[in-house]
């Protein structure tokens, strides 16, 4: 299995710091949540049921017509290579590495692209994946080109794969209203911006007949009840959705406007997490581990720091990051 970030054991482990006394901005993942509601007896109690408000509730979050639950987008990034015979896949790169996984575990033959040399690419490939905002680097390709790449696929059964998992702070960019369209896949991650990354939920947002194949290959019920619960109520809370969205963007530009002024130059980032360009990321990730702060380190890129949270979070990265600072000075 490849390594991902929140594996805060293993790091309590090797340092001989308690679990508790850990700050873990390694994930990505929102350092809080919407108040959660009461979740119903029947939910954990009865087989969940697909009629029971949740895709209506992601159709309308997400703007799209139709939508697939999973068990977190992951489901279909592993999922998703077992419906395509032997194909040439590009993936854009640097991104999150499970997708050329995937698609090299499969036996695809599989080609790691930079943004600029795609369109010389697309006319030998039969799927293009792309993560927008990129993960780790922020970056975002514009709908528009993104809808020519999937145009020129599509003209002869290619598909372009997006993964939209850090998204929900800038939706006005998805291309979830276009998912409908034959060839295009849109990966949507509901616990990074809702903060629940436990529930394991996702979507898959396609046409009608490809998402009828993903849910066959991946069988009944792969969401639990309460999962399902908790999902139908969040993505139907436009108040409490725009309270997160809210105060996500703020506290990343904050991220941005700290690591800046700590001397790390930016590599760029998204509402949710900020990655950092430093020559010494080993020892800077290690600097920061032996004061219980974990990071997710992305070589040879540098340094993903997520959001702290809580106000005594933010100091003590501050903190953290000046020592490091003083010391190289």
């Amino acid at each position: 299995m490849l390594e991902h970030g929140g594996r805060l054991r293993l790091a309590a482990q090797r340092h001989g710091i308690p679990l508790s006394d850990w700050l873990d901005l390694s994930t990505g993942v929102a350092p809080y949540h919407p108040d959660l509601p009461t979740i119903t007896s029947d939910a954990w109690a009865r087989l969940p049921e697909p009629d029971d408000g949740l895709d209506a509730a992601a159709q309308q979050y997400y703007g799209a017509r139709a939508v697939l639950p999973l068990a977190g987008s992951q489901a279909a990034i592993q999922a998703l290579p077992r419906l395509r015979g032997p194909a040439r896949v590009g993936v854009v790169s640097p991104c999150y590495a499970e997708h050329a996984e995937a698609w090299r575990r499969e036996g695809h033959r599989l080609v790691e692209l930079c943004e600029a040399s795609v369109p010389k690419a697309l006319d030998r490939l039969d799927v293009l994946v792309v993560v927008n905002p990129n993960n780790p680097t922020g970056r975002l390709i514009g709908t528009e080109q993104l809808l020519q790449w999937h145009a020129q696929l599509a003209a002869y059964g290619g598909w372009l794969v997006v993964d939209e998992a850090f998204m929900d702070c800038t939706p006005q960019h998805s291309l979830a209203a276009h998912s409908h369209l034959p060839g295009l896949v849109v990966l949507r991650s509901f616990g990074k911006f809702f903060g629940l990354a436990g529930a394991r939920l996702g979507f898959a947002l396609a046409h009608g007949g490809l998402l009828r194949a993903l849910e066959e290959l991946l069988g009944p019920w792969p969401i639990g009840g309460p999962t399902r619960w908790l999902g139908s109520t969040l993505l139907a809370d436009d108040e409490g959705q725009q309270r997160q969205r809210l105060r996500l963007n703020e506290e990343g530009a904050r991220l941005a406007a700290l690591l800046v002024g700590q001397g790390l130059p930016s590599a760029g980032g998204c509402a949710l997490f900020q990655t950092v360009c430093d020559t010494d990321a080993v020892q800077l990730h290690e600097h920061l581990a032996r004061a219980g702060i974990l990071t997710r380190l992305f070589m040879p890129l540098g340094l993903r720091f997520g959001l702290p949270g809580e106000e005594s979070g933010w100091a003590r990265l501050e903190q953290a990051l000046q020592h490091y600072r003083e010391q190289r000075e």
